[in-house]
């Protein structure tokens, strides 16, 4: 107990003195843009599933950023964090005032906040306007980038299944090779290999457990877009078709309703969920578009004794002899169409998609909350949507059905009510028999089924240093879902403050969520009370940038968990080529229920957003080094210490010790 609380007393007395011993460094300097991704997108801690994509997308923009003086709206449209309304506001002033002169004159557009100005100046630059037309093969050839990124982890520990069990080594390791022409030509080569997979043996004849390879062209006239090889798409607000990313609840409060028209490369690790084949956009007239798209690819399930199929899998990992032979062991044909009239504010589109399996869907319906999963080796969707923008008014929805029979229908409504005033009310109803291969849209039970809810929330910016977000969803569920056997509803409320003064960041922000679920003997419903708390207070000292970081979670559900982390993170910049992080923190909760998630800087393309539960104390560092503008090389050392067990993990993943440190390595070589 004695040495419990002396690790304790140690570790808060350490993290208190770092605050004023770095008070030394001096200067100012910008914030690098993912600590400002963090502050925009990154307040619903696990629940956004696509933190990952949106990460690869921003990385992408960071190595290619767009010309605003030559870009189209779609250009504009495909930056992630940008409300339909700035889009709009941007295209307007680009309209006016084009050329623009300077990045400084992004103030100059009343709907874009401090964060969201300060996020745009990483991602864009101010070209000739001379320049703008899809450039010649001799250009293309004689002027294109080409970047190689390889990046590799090395674990200092031993799973139970290095030993036996994996049929790989303990090594992960990618490489992604990409040539690039500004934002009209993207090609792409992209391997990876998760940590236990088979490298050139055993089912993985070709080397890498996975491949990404794609060709991308935009802008040639009236062909906005064609895409060929592995691709992502998402239409409307993604009740038939989204396998790229989507909002969580704090971004949807930012980006209230957003709908779009997009097809792109799919050039990340991601090993499921990714169309291939062909994708084009091609613009039939003044504001009518088409996108037709057909795709064929080996799928992972998980077969019944008659080789149907009881579960499609996504997770990507072919360690074991069970996994690898779930591997390509089904195949899906997918073909649809988006066509999308654009005028004076309004927009108006449909989708339709239409999907062939090679295995019959057979899930087990036994099982309650599995009733209405889809089945079957053929189906389709449908749906229309629209959306209506103005300075002050946002309209948008989507309804969709399907061979299912079901309707699901999302609408929201935002309004400026003044110039620091926004509102926000998002209505949904996904009924308990809707099904869609390929949907993802706002919802609180993670998929379109099942659900009807109603979604309201503030955004009130009084003035450029201080911001205050909330929402409340309240939510029913008419069916069983995983862990509740009755209709059952949730209820979720947030609050989130921040304060700019100076040199100084101060945040705070308290979420409470409500959810009905099965008492201990599944004979009724009790409430699962989840509360999460945190405080933060950064420092901006130019050359160097120092964050603190207190959060709580305290769960009541069967039991009482409580949890607490506090955390450091050090930011330096001792050279023009060299940069440093460091973080620290120390976590001590009840259980799992009550673990804290916390963002710690990663390699490129790696979004690093780890949970941590029990006792312990966790700490890393990452250097960066820019030896040139054209080599790039990163190293992170991360240790996770624990005082409360001798092992870590269960099964072909327990590591007999109380502690493990990984080296993760990355080389960009641009040419």
């Amino acid at each position: 107990m004695e040495t419990h609380q002396h690790n304790i007393l140690r570790t808060s007395v350490l993290l208190l003195l770092l605050l004023p011993v770095s008070l030394s460094f001096a200067q100012n300097d910008k914030r690098e843009w993912e600590s400002l991704f963090n502050d925009v997108m990154s307040m619903e801690d696990s629940e956004t599933l696509s933190w990952q994509e949106t990460y690869d997308m921003l990385c992408e923009l960071d190595d290619n950023p767009i010309d605003l003086n030559t870009a189209t709206r779609e250009d504009i449209e495909t930056i992630p964090f940008l409300t339909e309304i700035q889009v709009m506001d941007i295209c307007e002033y680009l309209y006016k005032y084009a050329p623009m002169k300077t990045l400084g004159e992004l103030a100059m557009i009343e709907s874009l906040d401090y964060y969201r100005r300060e996020l745009l100046r990483h991602f864009v630059v101010l070209g000739d306007v001379k320049g703008a037309g899809f450039p010649t093969v001799d250009n293309i050839m004689k002027y294109g980038g080409h970047e190689l990124l390889a990046t590799a982890k090395l674990p200092f520990y031993k799973r139970r299944g290095d030993d036996k069990g994996y049929l790989g080594g303990r090594y992960a390791h990618s490489f992604k090779y990409t040539f690039s022409y500004g934002q009209y030509v993207k090609a792409g080569l992209l391997g990876s290999q998760d940590a236990g997979e088979p490298f050139f043996t055993k089912g993985n004849s070709l080397g890498y457990d996975f491949y990404s390879y794609y060709i991308q062209l935009r802008k040639m006239g009236r062909l906005k877009s064609l895409v060929l090889g592995r691709y992502k798409a998402k239409f409307g607000m993604g009740l038939v078709m989204n396998n790229d990313f989507m909002l969580g609840k704090m971004a949807s409060l930012q980006q209230p309703g957003s709908t779009t028209y997009n097809i792109r490369a799919h050039s990340s690790r991601m090993e499921a969920n990714y169309l291939q084949g062909m994708a084009a956009t091609v613009e039939l007239a003044k504001g009518i578009d088409v996108t037709a798209f057909v795709s064929y690819r080996d799928i992972d399930a998980t077969l019944n004794k008659d080789l149907t199929i009881a579960t499609i899998l996504d997770n990507g990992y072919h360690r074991t002899e069970k996994e690898m032979e779930k591997k390509n062991n089904s195949s899906v044909i997918d073909a649809g169409m988006n066509i999308s009239f654009r005028k004076n504010g309004w927009r108006i589109g449909a989708t339709g998609v239409f999907s062939h399996l090679s295995r019959d869907l057979r899930p087990n319906t036994a099982v309650a909350y599995r009733r209405f999963y889809p089945m079957g080796n053929n189906l389709w969707n449908a749906s229309v949507n629209y959306a209506y923008i103005s300075h002050r008014w946002q309209l948008s929805g989507e309804t969709a059905t399907g061979g299912c029979g079901a309707l699901a229908t999302i609408n929201t409504v935002s309004y400026r009510l003044t110039d620091e005033l926004d509102i926000v009310a998002l209505q949904r109803f996904y009924s308990k028999k809707y099904y869609s291969l390929y949907s993802g849209s706002f919802s609180e039970g993670g998929n379109v089924q099942n659900e009807s809810g109603l979604y309201t929330g503030i955004n009130w910016h009084p003035s450029a240093n201080f911001r205050l977000n909330g929402y409340f969803d309240i939510v029913y569920f008419p069916w069983a879902k995983y862990q509740s056997s009755f209709a059952s509803h949730s209820y979720d409320a947030f609050v989130l403050a921040s304060y700019i003064r100076g040199r100084w960041d101060f945040l705070a922000r308290y979420r409470i969520k409500v959810k009905e679920k099965d008492n201990q003997k599944k004979t009724a419903l009790t409430n699962r009370v989840e509360q999460l708390g945190r405080v933060a207070v950064r420092y901006d000292g130019g050359t160097w940038t120092l964050k603190t970081q207190a959060d709580i979670a305290h769960v009541s559900y069967k039991d009482n968990d409580f949890g607490w982390m506090l955390s450091e993170t050090l930011s330096m910049k001792p050279l023009q080529w060299l940069s440093v992080e460091g973080n620290l923190a120390y976590f001590d909760t009840d259980g799992f229920d009550s673990r804290i998630y916390i963002y710690e800087k990663g390699t490129l393309y790696s979004f690093n957003f780890p949970s941590f539960y029990g006792n312990g104390i966790r700490y890393s560092v990452l250097a960066r080094a820019d030896v040139s503008r054209k080599l790039m090389f990163i190293a992170k050392i991360g240790t996770t210490n624990y005082f409360d067990r001798n092992t870590i993990g269960t099964g072909l993943r327990k590591i007999n010790h109380s502690s493990m440190t990984d080296l993760e390595l990355q080389l960009r070589l641009k040419l």
